[in-house]
């Protein structure tokens, strides 16, 4: 593991919109800044622009409630295009509370609303638009990835986050939702302890905790830091991995 790590917050990141070159405009609020990337970094980026950019904005207004979303909406009291949109992007819905549907999403994260969300989302006349997360987010890491590779010339590893409560503590905090260039989640069983003592089940979510590093900078609100460089003598020693390796799975889930 490093010995130290630095984070800073890329500066300048406009408002994101579909199709725009988000490596270009990170690597330009960089060069702003004075610094630029080197290999070893990680970059972690909020998962709304990466949703603006890959257009996954959703305007309520084109969307039909089927009897099923209407069914639900009755019971949390929701809009039921949003609710109809939830389905669309879960396997299975778990709980259903007021003004909150907990959905296991299509890449298996089980989180509130299947990651649909309204805040810092743009709207123009008449429009009613939400946004969903990138439709495969491991792959946007790759895809973020080999851009950075070509336009800097260096290897950064690279994690989309977002903001999910626990069911035991109040509050959210930074998790990754894809990841490229790190092993997401690190295996430490076969390691030993300091008395020597055999690791049997320890694991380590590398990805959840440079993405909750990177969420103190972010923030939650109207901080307008999307884009985090997170840099230390980092050396893993195992395969990358995506963030899909993080998801438990369900025959291991004690709490469904």
């Amino acid at each position: 593991m490093a010995s130290s790590f630095q984070s800073f917050a890329v500066p300048a990141i406009p408002l994101i919109a579909p199709n725009d070159d988000l490596v270009s405009l990170i690597v330009e609020g960089l060069n702003g800044l004075g610094r630029e990337f080197l290999s070893g970094d990680i970059l972690v980026l909020a998962q709304k622009v990466v949703s603006k950019a890959e257009g996954r904005t959703i305007d309520l207004n084109q969307v039909t409630p089927s009897p099923r979303a209407l069914e639900i909406a009755s019971e949390c009291e929701k809009d039921p295009r949003e609710v109809e949109l939830i389905l669309s992007e879960s396997t299975e819905i778990l709980r259903i509370a007021p003004n909150l549907v907990i959905a296991a999403h299509r890449t298996g994260v089980i989180l509130a609303n299947a990651g649909l969300d309204r805040s810092n989302v743009e709207s123009g006349d008449g429009e009613e638009n939400v946004l969903l997360l990138p439709a495969d987010p491991d792959q946007s890491c790759r895809t973020i990835r080999d851009r950075l590779r070509e336009e800097t010339g260096t290897d950064v590893a690279v994690i989309i986050s977002d903001s999910l409560g626990r069911p035991w503590r109040l509050g959210t905090t930074g998790v990754a939702i894809g990841a490229a260039g790190l092993p997401a989640l690190l295996d430490l069983r076969g390691d030993t302890d300091l008395f020597g003592r055999e690791l049997k089940i320890s694991q380590q979510a590398i990805a959840d905790e440079l993405a909750a590093a990177a969420a103190l900078l972010q923030g939650q609100g109207a901080d307008g830091q999307p884009a985090v460089v997170i840099r230390g003598d980092f050396s893993w020693g195992q395969p990358e991995t995506g963030a899909a390796a993080l998801v438990r799975p369900e025959e291991m889930d004690l709490f469904r």
